[in-house]
C-alpha cells in the first residue's frame, strides 16, 4: 500500500428542509453556505454544501435534503458522529451559544479530549472539539466571532457492522495510522490538519436506516486526476467493487462501501467550488452543471425556494 489520503474530503447527510437546513449550517453554526447546486443523480433535489470560506477539503458538509424524507436510524454502516473543530479556548462560548439557540447539548470525553455532542434540526449528530490544528476561519456567519469559529471537521466517528474489517480499511486500504485505544474506542489518523482524526466503536453495531438525520457517505481525500485513478486501483486490488468515476463538476467521484457497511467515497482537490462562480459570490444563486441547463426552468419548478441570509 503506498497511497495515503489526507483525510476527509466531505461528508454528505440526508435532510428535510433545505431552508431550515440552511439556518442551522448558516446561521447557528457560522458555515459558510459555498454551493446550492442540485443532486446530480436526481435533478429535482437540491445538492447544499458548507464549509470553510473557500470550501476547502476537510471543511465541507453537504446535504440532501428531501421533505418528505422518512426520519432515518443512526447505526451501523454509517458515519454515526461527524466531528467539527473550534479553536482553543472556545467551548465555552459553545455551549452558550447553543444554549441561547435553544440546541440540547451535552460533554462527553474520548481519548482525554472533551467533546460538545448535539443533533442538527433532523437529528443528526454532531459535535465540537477543541484543537490547535488547522488556520482559524477567514469570516463566519451568524455572527460567529472568527476568533471562536468552526474551523471545518476534527474527524468522524464510523458505526460498523464489522468494526475489524472497517479497521483494516482504514488502515491497510487508506493508509491511515492507528495511534491508540481508550476503553471503548479505537482512534486513526491521516496527515492533513483538517479531517484528520477517525474513531470506530470497537464492536459491531446494529444496522443503521437510511433517511433524514442521517450520512449517506464519508469522501476521502485524492490529490488529482491521477491519483484518483490510482485510488481506484487499490480499492479494486482489495476486492471492492468500486465504480467508475464520475464527474461531480467540483471534484471528480468514485464509490465502494466497505465491509462494514459503510458507503466511501473518494473525491479529488480540484477543481474546487469557484470554477463556475466568483469566491466572493459562492453559494448566492443555484448552479448547475452544464448537462442540467437546458432543464433550468423544470428544475427551479420544483424545488422550495431557499434564501442564504442566515436569521442569527
Amino acid at each position: 500500500m503506498t497511497n495515503r489520503t489526507a483525510g476527509i474530503h466531505h461528508i454528505t447527510a440526508f435532510a428535510r428542509n433545505p431552508q431550515e437546513n440552511v439556518d442551522f449550517y448558516s446561521g447557528v453554526l457560522g458555515l459558510r453556505l459555498i454551493k446550492k447546486t442540485i443532486n446530480f443523480d436526481n435533478p429535482h433535489t437540491y445538492h447544499l454544501y458548507f464549509g470553510d470560506q473557500a470550501g476547502m477539503p476537510g471543511t465541507i458538509i453537504t446535504f440532501f435534503p428531501y421533505p418528505h424524507a422518512r426520519q432515518g436510524r443512526v447505526g451501523g454502516g454509517q458515519v454515526g458522529v461527524t466531528t467539527f473543530v473550534i479553536p482553543q479556548g472556545a467551548m465555552t462560548y459553545w455551549e452558550e451559544r447553543l444554549a441561547l439557540l435553544g440546541v440540547n447539548a451535552t460533554n462527553t470525553e474520548r481519548f482525554g479530549e472533551t467533546y460538545l455532542q448535539f443533533s442538527d434540526p433532523d437529528g443528526l449528530r454532531l459535535e465540537l472539539v477543541e484543537r490547535q490544528e488547522g488556520a482559524a476561519a477567514a469570516s463566519t456567519k451568524g455572527g460567529i466571532p472568527a476568533a471562536m469559529a468552526i474551523k471545518g471537521f476534527g474527524g468522524a466517528v464510523l458505526y460498523s457492522v464489522d468494526h475489524a474489517s472497517t479497521m483494516r480499511t482504514l488502515e491497510q486500504v487508506l493508509g491511515f495510522v492507528k495511534v491508540g485505544e481508550d476503553a471503548n474506542y479505537a482512534r486513526f489518523q491521516s496527515t492533513a490538519e483538517l479531517g484528520n482524526r477517525v474513531d470506530v466503536p470497537l464492536r459491531d453495531m446494529e444496522w443503521g436506516a437510511s433517511g433524514a438525520g442521517t450520512v449517506h457517505h464519508i469522501a476521502w481525500r485524492a490529490r488529482d486526476d491521477q491519483d484518483h485513478e490510482q485510488w481506484r486501483n487499490i480499492a479494486i486490488e482489495n476486492g471492492f467493487k468500486a465504480t467508475p468515476i464520475v464527474d461531480r463538476n467540483y471534484f471528480k467521484a468514485l464509490y465502494f462501501r466497505e465491509n462494514g457497511g459503510i458507503l466511501f467515497e473518494i473525491a479529488t482537490d480540484p477543481p474546487g467550488f469557484a470554477r463556475d462562480e466568483e469566491p466572493e459570490k459562492l453559494g448566492e444563486k443555484l448552479m448547475l452543471p452544464e448537462w442540467f441547463e437546458g432543464q433550468r426552468e423544470e428544475i427551479e419548478a420544483n424545488l422550495l425556494p431557499v434564501t442564504t441570509v442566515a436569521p442569527y
